[in-house]
């Protein structure tokens, strides 16, 4: 069966040349190509049409779109998990900052002893790679989480869907403070997708660090529920209104001032409410949205600024 399944993708792979560039581009094959010709190769390959820059619509065309034409360099700062902290005391206030443990700029300098029992390191360039969250200190395994943190550090998170923004991230590791909601045992994220300065739709992430995989449910501004799936299935059971819903949502237009578009994550906890990041391109632009008249109203959103490039 495995061997069949093997030669199923072979044969994928050589006929279908849409199939073939998603999985070379997956290694690395395309990254001289420029930015434009491979977005669009890209975009045909996993949703099996044009990639139309001229007259997008849909929210997964316009974030292509604003990829390669709405570049102001603040944007880099805002995605750089270290730098944007800046900007976050500046707009909102520095209550909202999870407490800033450490910054290095390479894991072996990273002064393990001097950190509290629980905390969590990571990249402030990417996501997910070389992060790590610590639970208990006693059963850290100090080389292994170097390791993983000297790959994240390579990683070069612009290239593989030319997110332009991480480009020229001058790459750190951080430290922050261990924080859990309410549940005691996870860390709910309330992403709040900003178009034009205002919050139209709210994304709430569940089971992110449990066993089960992770869950998404969509709402619009007001809290209703919204028949959406993407990038994750809905929960079991809806997440309950956070008590701090409308003083999060206040804290992300802050943030979103002057943006035509831009995602920007909270955490409600027992401690208060903190920021998490700002996200300009969802699922770098490649989740499929179900069903698909959203992917048209949330493109309808978005009012496309001036080029800047």
């Amino acid at each position: 069966m495995r061997i069949k399944k093997v030669c199923k993708t072979v044969l994928r792979i050589i006929y279908d040349s849409d199939y073939r560039f998603y999985i070379t581009s997956c290694y690395g094959l395309h990254n001289r190509m420029g930015d434009r010709e491979f977005l669009e190769k890209k975009f045909k390959a996993v949703f099996h049409r044009k990639l139309d820059l001229e007259n997008p619509k849909t929210i997964n065309e316009k974030l292509q779109w604003l990829k390669l034409y709405d570049r102001k360099p603040q944007y880099t700062q805002y995605v750089d998990k270290y730098l944007v902290r800046k900007y976050v005391k500046e707009m909102i206030g520095e209550e909202y900052l999870i407490p800033l443990l450490g910054v290095w700029d390479n894991a072996e300098d990273i002064e393990f002893d001097k950190l509290p029992d629980q905390f969590v390191l990571k990249c402030n360039h990417n996501s997910g790679t070389g992060m790590y969250i610590c639970k208990n200190k006693n059963n850290m395994d100090c080389n292994k989480v170097i390791s993983e943190l000297k790959k994240g550090l390579k990683q070069d998170y612009y290239i593989t869907a030319r997110e332009w923004p991480y480009k020229n991230v001058p790459r750190k590791i951080i430290a922050e403070k261990y924080i859990v909601d309410e549940s005691g045992y996870e860390l709910k994220d309330y992403k709040f997708y900003c178009f034009n300065g205002r919050v139209k739709l709210v994304m709430i992430n569940s089971d992110r660090m449990s066993d089960k995989s992770t869950k998404a449910d969509y709402f619009d501004e007001n809290y209703n529920h919204l028949d959406i799936k993407w990038g994750y299935e809905n929960a079991d059971k809806l997440p309950e209104k956070p008590e701090k819903f409308e003083l999060m949502k206040a804290l992300a237009e802050k943030l979103a001032t002057n943006i035509p578009h831009v995602r920007v994550d909270f955490y409600q906890t027992p401690e208060g409410v903190y920021f998490g990041e700002m996200t300009f391109f969802d699922g770098s632009g490649f989740d499929r949205i179900e069903p698909i008249e959203w992917d048209y109203k949330l493109g309808s959103w978005i009012n496309l600024p001036q080029k800047t490039q």
